[in-house]
C-alpha cells in the first residue's frame, strides 16, 4: 500500500521562511526598538532591563545623518501644527467648547503636503539605507500606518484636528532623537551639575519625559475614546458595524497599543532594575549612574 506524502501547510511553510530572514538580517537591524534609545541589559533570569541613564552612543554617519534630516524636518512640521489651533481658546475651554473648537485649519493644505513629504522621504530614505535607524521594519510599518491614517482627515474636514492632536506626537519624537544626538556619551541627566551640558541634557530629557506621558500616554487613549465614540454613533447610523469609521478606529488602536507596550517594557524594567539594585545593596549597579 503506497503512502503519499501530505504536503507542508502553507502557513508552516510561511513561517520558516520568517525565521529564515530573521536570522539571517544582520544583529542591529534585529534589536527591539526600546534598545535604540534606552541602555538594555539582560538579567541572570534572561529578563531585559533597561538602565537609568542614556546610551553612550559612538559616531555613526548613516545614523547620525538621518537624526539630523529629523531634527531639522520636524520643527517645520510641528510649527505649522501649531498654527492650526487658536490657542487662546484652547488654553480655556469653557464647559460647552471641545478640543475641535480651538482648531482653526487656516494651515492644515500646507500641513498636511508638509507631514506627507516628510513620511514619504523618510520612508524612501530608510528602504535606502537602512542602518541609518535600528529598528527599520518596524519605523517602515509605521510609517505606512501613518501615511494610510493622516487620508482620514484629508477627505473629512470635520476630523482634521484629530490630525492635530495625533501629530502632536512629532514633539515627543524629537526629544527622543534630541537626547540621543545631544547627549551622545551617555551622561546620566540627573546628576547635580549646573555646567550648559548638563542644564541642557536635564531639560531635554525632562521634555522627554512630559511629552511621553502628556501625549502618549494620556492624549492618544483619550482620542481612542473619540474616536470609537464616532464610530458607534455611526454604526447606529447605517445599521452596520463595518463602515468607513472603522478605519481609524483600528488604525488609532495600533498606536496606542505600540504607545502602551513601550511604556509597560520602559517602566517594568526599570522596575525589576531597581528591585535587583536593592537586593543586591547596589554593588551590582555601582557602575551606573543614577537617573532616569
Amino acid at each position: 500500500m503506497s503512502t503519499r506524502r501530505i504536503p507542508a501547510s502553507p502557513f508552516k511553510a510561511l513561517q520558516n521562511i520568517r525565521k529564515r530572514r530573521s536570522r539571517s538580517a544582520p544583529p542591529t537591524l534585529r534589536k527591539p526598538l526600546i534598545e535604540q534609545h534606552f541602555r538594555v541589559e539582560h538579567n541572570p533570569q534572561g529578563r531585559k532591563e533597561v538602565l537609568p541613564g542614556a546610551i553612550n552612543h559612538g559616531d555613526d554617519w548613516a545614523r547620525d545623518t538621518h537624526d539630523f534630516f529629523n531634527l531639522i524636518v520636524l520643527i517645520p512640521i510641528v510649527a505649522l501644527n501649531v498654527m492650526n489651533w487658536n490657542w487662546e481658546i484652547l488654553m480655556n475651554l469653557n464647559k460647552k467648547q471641545t478640543v475641535a473648537d480651538a482648531w482653526t485649519g487656516d494651515w492644515f493644505d500646507f500641513f498636511f503636503w508638509t507631514t506627507l513629504m516628510y513620511f514619504v522621504a523618510d520612508l524612501v530614505w530608510i528602504l535606502t539605507i537602512p542602518n541609518s535607524v535600528k529598528s527599520p521594519n518596524v519605523i517602515i510599518q509605521h510609517h505606512l500606518v501613518t501615511m494610510l491614517y493622516i487620508l482620514v482627515p484629508f477627505y473629512k474636514p470635520s476630523v482634521r484636528w484629530c490630525m492635530g492632536a495625533c501629530m502632536s506626537v512629532e514633539i515627543n519624537t524629537w526629544f527622543l532623537i534630541a537626547r540621543r544626538v545631544f547627549n551622545k556619551q551617555g551622561f546620566p541627566p540627573w546628576i547635580i551639575d549646573l555646567s550648559f551640558v548638563s542644564i541642557r541634557i536635564k531639560l531635554i530629557s525632562i521634555c522627554f519625559y512630559v511629552t511621553w506621558i502628556s501625549i502618549r500616554c494620556i492624549l492618544y487613549p483619550l482620542m481612542m475614546s473619540y474616536i470609537f465614540n464616532r464610530w458607534f454613533k455611526e454604526s447606529e447610523r447605517v445599521g452596520t458595524y463595518v463602515n468607513l469609521e472603522l478605519v481609524p478606529v483600528i488604525l488609532h488602536a495600533i498606536f496606542c497599543v505600540l504607545n502602551l507596550k513601550w511604556t509597560v517594557d520602559l517602566t517594568m524594567s526599570k522596575v525589576r532594575y531597581f528591585q535587583r539594585r536593592r537586593r543586591n545593596g547596589g554593588a551590582a549597579a555601582e557602575k551606573y549612574s543614577t537617573g532616569l
